[in-house]
């Protein structure tokens, strides 16, 4: 499939002359209008309202490269500065592809290589046992339990697992990436990244250290024009940048099977399950049902969002600062497509329901302020909040269960339930 892949995308005439791209210098960019893309757009009011409630800066939604919607809160312009937070890990995995085009490093390479021995406490066999790859993959093996997961000292990266054994959204190893690239090239990553994007693609942003951990800066069209990249398979118009297809499609596709949701540093919607950060526990169905099943996605702590749809040329951007949505926003990023399905006039991307997930009923779904559990042959039910803590436990007397909801914080749960087999279904849930 991935080299049949490759080949249509080789072979299809024009790709990238389907697509718009704007100056590399100033601030020229087409706009079309929603009416002449036939789009609806009497709910475009709503969702400009949702944006704002949730403390929205930017909002961008581009289609064939053209800005349709763009939208900016308060004092925020298009020349602000905001961070990515962890959708700035995607930008880091480009990065590495680059890296590895040029020679300077291959991925399958030990960690070791470029961050010297004793950069963990694990022995010096184990520590060399983890490569860049599993850096990219979230599967390190590295213990992110009960220790500040953003620690890159040797003390707190410990060995847990075998890398490849365990998936777990653990930042530290993520954030030594940085220096893997900047060992290889000899540059620092702001200048590696400076001298390979910014000619070619007009990306400008600025990589700065907050504590361990490494953030980058950019204006919401730079996020675009990331996006504008990915979306041409590394081309920006007919000049190549990721010259490497390999590594462009393995980027956007399952990098495992533990979490087939996660390819490399970026979020895969459309799979059969997902993880989320800190639990270890595979949630049936799509990351967003009322997204395309191909979009992927750069997502980051307080509602960082970069969404592209390679099959509708769509690309979506939203920065803000909206700290219930937990490290990755997954309840706003459907929350947001909920409403931009409408707009766009899209049938309902939901998929039907499993029998596993039909024998675990939650609703209402959106809920508010009350919701009702059923399970036919469930004995233990759990409820765990986005930051995987338990918040609520109960035997399963009957087949249905009533719960106040209305002093919860709003945001994305998981509801777990326990069969006598001891097989556990989960279902999430999500309070507005």
């Amino acid at each position: 499939m991935k080299y049949f892949f490759l080949f249509l995308f080789a072979t299809t005439p024009g790709f990238s002359q389907s697509l718009y791209f704007p100056p590399t210098i100033g601030s020229q960019w087409e706009t079309i209008s929603a009416e002449s893309l036939g789009w609806c757009t009497d709910p475009i009011d709503e969702l400009y309202q949702y944006l704002e409630n949730e403390n929205t800066k930017a909002f961008l939604v581009l289609k064939d490269g053209k800005i349709v919607l763009e939208k900016y809160f308060d004092s925020f312009t298009q020349d602000s500065l905001w961070y990515w937070a962890s959708a700035g890990k995607t930008m880091t995995s480009f990065l590495i592809g680059l890296a590895q085009q040029e020679g300077k490093l291959k991925i399958s390479d030990s960690s070791s290589k470029y961050l010297g021995k004793g950069w963990t406490s694990c022995t010096e066999s184990d520590e060399s046992d983890i490569t860049i790859w599993h850096q990219l993959t979230m599967t390190s093996g590295l213990d992110d339990r009960n220790v500040d997961a953003d620690c890159t000292s040797p003390e707190c990266l410990v060995c847990f697992r075998d890398p490849g054994e365990r998936w777990s959204y653990h930042n530290a190893p993520y954030t030594l990436l940085d220096g893997v690239i900047e060992n290889a090239s000899g540059q620092t990553i702001n200048q590696f990244m400076r001298e390979r994007l910014l000619a070619s693609t007009g990306i400008a942003g600025i990589y700065l250290k907050l504590g361990y951990n490494n953030v980058l800066f950019s204006k919401p069209r730079v996020m675009a024009r990331f996006g504008l990249l990915m979306l041409n398979g590394g081309n920006w118009n007919n000049t190549p940048v990721l010259r490497d297809s390999d590594y462009h499609y393995d980027m956007i596709h399952s990098s495992q099977d533990i979490n087939k949701s996660y390819g490399y540093l970026w979020w895969l919607n459309g799979q059969e399950s997902y993880m989320v950060p800190g639990l270890q526990l595979a949630i049936n169905g799509s990351i967003s049902p009322n997204a395309p099943d191909d979009m992927y996605s750069a997502m980051g702590k307080n509602g960082q969002i970069l969404n592209i749809v390679p099959s509708q040329n769509l690309i979506v951007v939203r920065m803000g600062d909206a700290p219930n949505t937990g490290l990755v926003p997954f309840t706003m990023a459907d929350s947001i497509w909920r409403r931009l399905s409408q707009i766009i006039c899209l049938s309902s991307q939901a998929k039907n329901e499993s029998l596993d997930q039909i024998s675990l009923h939650v609703s209402p779904n959106p809920a508010r302020d009350r919701i009702a559990i059923k399970s036919i042959d469930a004995e233990q039910l759990e409820i765990f909040n986005s930051h995987g803590q338990l918040i609520f436990q109960s035997d399963m007397k009957n087949s249905e269960l009533e719960l106040p909801s209305s002093g919860w914080s709003k945001g994305l749960y998981f509801v777990r339930a326990k069969r006598a087999n001891g097989q556990l279904l989960t279902q999430k849930l999500i309070l507005e």
